[in-house]
Protein backbone atom coordinates (compact mmCIF):
# COMPACT_ATOMS: atom_id res chain seq x y z
CA UNK A 1 0.00 0.00 0.00
CA UNK A 2 1.08 3.67 -0.63
CA UNK A 3 1.56 5.79 1.84
CA UNK A 4 1.86 9.70 0.55
CA UNK A 5 4.46 11.41 3.15
CA UNK A 6 2.66 14.96 4.01
CA UNK A 7 5.49 17.57 5.04
CA UNK A 8 3.99 18.59 8.63
CA UNK A 9 6.08 21.77 8.95
CA UNK A 10 3.90 23.23 6.29
CA UNK A 11 0.84 23.25 7.75
CA UNK A 12 -0.85 24.54 10.52
CA UNK A 13 -1.68 21.29 13.11
CA UNK A 14 -4.53 21.48 15.94
CA UNK A 15 -4.00 19.08 18.69
CA UNK A 16 -5.91 17.54 20.85
CA UNK A 17 -5.35 14.92 23.70
CA UNK A 18 -7.71 11.76 23.56
CA UNK A 19 -6.06 10.44 26.40
CA UNK A 20 -3.73 9.97 29.54
CA UNK A 21 -2.75 7.39 31.09
CA UNK A 22 -0.67 6.47 34.45
CA UNK A 23 1.85 3.33 34.13
CA UNK A 24 3.40 1.63 36.54
CA UNK A 25 6.34 -0.73 36.25
CA UNK A 26 7.22 -2.72 39.81
CA UNK A 27 10.59 -2.51 39.73
CA UNK A 28 13.14 -3.66 43.14
CA UNK A 29 13.46 -0.54 44.73
CA UNK A 30 9.18 0.20 44.14
CA UNK A 31 7.31 1.89 41.53
CA UNK A 32 8.30 2.96 38.37
CA UNK A 33 5.59 5.77 37.50
CA UNK A 34 5.07 6.98 33.30
CA UNK A 35 3.05 8.46 31.47
CA UNK A 36 0.94 7.97 28.09
CA UNK A 37 -0.35 10.17 25.71
CA UNK A 38 -2.42 9.76 23.08
CA UNK A 39 -2.82 12.65 20.76
CA UNK A 40 -4.41 13.40 17.51
CA UNK A 41 -3.30 16.15 15.23
CA UNK A 42 -5.15 17.71 12.36
CA UNK A 43 -5.17 21.20 9.65
CA UNK A 44 -9.33 21.15 9.83
CA UNK A 45 -8.43 20.55 5.99
CA UNK A 46 -7.99 17.00 5.17
CA UNK A 47 -5.20 16.33 7.01
CA UNK A 48 -5.13 14.26 10.27
CA UNK A 49 -2.67 12.09 12.29
CA UNK A 50 -2.44 9.77 15.74
CA UNK A 51 0.50 9.11 18.17
CA UNK A 52 1.20 7.80 21.03
CA UNK A 53 4.02 9.49 23.51
CA UNK A 54 5.55 8.12 26.76
CA UNK A 55 7.62 9.93 29.07
CA UNK A 56 7.67 10.06 33.20
CA UNK A 57 5.82 14.00 33.16
CA UNK A 58 2.46 14.74 31.52
CA UNK A 59 3.98 17.54 29.40
CA UNK A 60 6.40 15.93 27.39
CA UNK A 61 4.39 12.66 26.78
CA UNK A 62 1.94 14.97 25.01
CA UNK A 63 4.85 16.75 23.17
CA UNK A 64 6.15 12.98 22.11
CA UNK A 65 2.98 12.21 21.42
CA UNK A 66 1.98 15.62 18.99
CA UNK A 67 6.06 14.88 17.17
CA UNK A 68 4.59 11.40 16.65
CA UNK A 69 0.95 11.97 14.84
CA UNK A 70 3.30 14.63 12.68
CA UNK A 71 5.00 11.72 11.49
CA UNK A 72 2.27 9.81 10.67
CA UNK A 73 -0.37 12.21 8.80
CA UNK A 74 -2.97 11.22 6.68
CA UNK A 75 -4.63 12.36 3.51
CA UNK A 76 -8.63 12.57 3.95
CA UNK A 77 -10.41 12.64 0.55
CA UNK A 78 -13.63 15.22 1.48
CA UNK A 79 -16.77 15.66 -0.83
CA UNK A 80 -18.96 19.01 -1.79
CA UNK A 81 -20.51 19.20 1.52
CA UNK A 82 -17.53 18.81 3.86
CA UNK A 83 -18.55 14.58 4.59
CA UNK A 84 -17.11 11.80 3.12
CA UNK A 85 -17.08 10.19 -0.55
CA UNK A 86 -18.95 7.22 0.44
CA UNK A 87 -19.62 4.85 3.75
CA UNK A 88 -16.58 2.70 5.30
CA UNK A 89 -16.06 0.55 7.71
CA UNK A 90 -12.32 1.40 9.82
CA UNK A 91 -10.45 -1.42 12.02
CA UNK A 92 -7.96 -1.86 13.76
CA UNK A 93 -7.27 -4.61 16.57
CA UNK A 94 -10.67 -5.19 18.43
CA UNK A 95 -12.25 -1.86 17.45
CA UNK A 96 -13.70 -0.77 14.04
CA UNK A 97 -15.44 2.37 13.34
CA UNK A 98 -18.42 2.54 10.68
CA UNK A 99 -18.51 5.80 9.15
CA UNK A 100 -21.78 6.99 7.08
CA UNK A 101 -21.32 9.92 4.85
CA UNK A 102 -24.20 12.70 5.62
CA UNK A 103 -25.81 15.56 4.20
CA UNK A 104 -25.11 19.35 4.94
CA UNK A 105 -26.17 20.11 8.44
CA UNK A 106 -25.89 16.72 10.21
CA UNK A 107 -23.19 17.54 12.15
CA UNK A 108 -20.48 15.48 13.65
CA UNK A 109 -22.09 12.93 15.16
CA UNK A 110 -19.50 10.51 16.78
CA UNK A 111 -18.44 9.37 20.18
CA UNK A 112 -15.28 10.59 22.06
CA UNK A 113 -12.37 8.87 20.31
CA UNK A 114 -13.59 9.08 16.81
CA UNK A 115 -14.85 12.49 17.14
CA UNK A 116 -11.64 14.31 17.90
CA UNK A 117 -10.11 12.73 14.92
CA UNK A 118 -12.91 13.75 12.63
CA UNK A 119 -12.97 17.07 13.68
CA UNK A 120 -9.20 18.06 13.49
CA UNK A 121 -9.40 15.94 9.76
CA UNK A 122 -12.03 19.21 8.21
CA UNK A 123 -14.96 16.55 7.93
CA UNK A 124 -18.95 18.71 9.21
CA UNK A 125 -21.00 15.95 8.57
CA UNK A 126 -20.90 12.91 9.17
CA UNK A 127 -22.78 9.82 11.19
CA UNK A 128 -20.52 7.44 13.00
CA UNK A 129 -20.76 3.78 14.89
CA UNK A 130 -18.22 2.51 17.02
CA UNK A 131 -18.41 -1.10 17.37
CA UNK A 132 -16.42 -4.27 18.93
CA UNK A 133 -14.02 -2.62 21.40
CA UNK A 134 -14.24 0.37 23.50
CA UNK A 135 -10.04 0.86 23.84
CA UNK A 136 -9.67 4.86 23.24
CA UNK A 137 -6.45 4.09 20.74
CA UNK A 138 -7.49 1.27 19.29
CA UNK A 139 -11.18 3.26 18.41
CA UNK A 140 -8.85 5.85 17.33
CA UNK A 141 -6.48 4.12 14.83
CA UNK A 142 -9.98 2.38 13.73
CA UNK A 143 -11.04 5.96 12.26
CA UNK A 144 -7.70 6.93 11.06
CA UNK A 145 -7.25 3.59 9.00
CA UNK A 146 -11.13 3.93 7.81
CA UNK A 147 -10.35 7.59 6.71
CA UNK A 148 -7.19 6.53 4.90
CA UNK A 149 -8.72 4.16 3.03
CA UNK A 150 -11.71 5.99 1.58
CA UNK A 151 -11.54 6.54 -2.09
CA UNK A 152 -12.70 9.92 -3.99
CA UNK A 153 -14.56 9.36 -7.36
CA UNK A 154 -11.86 10.99 -9.27
CA UNK A 155 -8.83 8.24 -7.42
CA UNK A 156 -11.86 5.72 -8.65
CA UNK A 157 -12.12 6.64 -11.79
CA UNK A 158 -8.92 6.88 -12.37
CA UNK A 159 -7.83 3.33 -10.92
CA UNK A 160 -10.68 2.02 -12.87
CA UNK A 161 -9.77 4.00 -15.92
CA UNK A 162 -13.11 5.22 -16.37
CA UNK A 163 -14.44 8.48 -16.26
CA UNK A 164 -15.88 9.68 -13.00
CA UNK A 165 -19.82 9.93 -14.58
CA UNK A 166 -19.82 6.30 -15.70
CA UNK A 167 -18.57 5.75 -11.59
CA UNK A 168 -21.27 8.46 -10.02
CA UNK A 169 -24.21 6.69 -12.72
Amino acid sequence: MKHTIIDASSLELNEKVVSIKRVTKVVKGGRNFRFTALVVVGDGNGHVGAGLGKATEIPEAIRKGKEDAAKKLINVSLDDNASIPHDFQGKFGGASVLLKRAPEGTGVIAGGPARSVLELAGIKNIRTKSLGSNNKQNVVLATIEGLRQIKSPEEVARLRGKSVEEILA
